[in-house]
């Protein structure tokens, strides 16, 4: 069994395999109702588009940092996310 953190993703407690994204944990904590990481300037959801930051579309607040890329952080330890979905 793989080595799990456990971190905060807009209020859920949630625990991945050490190493993976925070757009995975994102999903992990959002299951079927889809990873939604942030809203367009028009009130659109949006969520990762390309997976390695080119689209900037995963950016997310992590622990009080604003903008963070979801799909190039590793999750740490206590780590708090806060996605567009808190903010519903």
């Amino acid at each position: 069994m793989p080595d799990m953190v456990t971190l905060n993703v807009d209020g859920r407690s949630v625990q991945v395999a050490r190493g993976s994204s925070v757009v995975a944990a994102i999903a992990l904590a959002t299951g079927a109702a889809g990873v939604v990481t942030r809203e367009s300037v028009s009130g659109a959801q949006r969520g990762p588009l390309c997976g390695m930051g080119v689209c900037q579309e995963c950016r997310v607040t992590i622990d009080g940092v604003r903008h963070r890329l979801a799909c190039q952080t590793l999750c740490a330890p206590g780590m708090i996310i806060t996605t567009a979905r808190s903010a519903s």
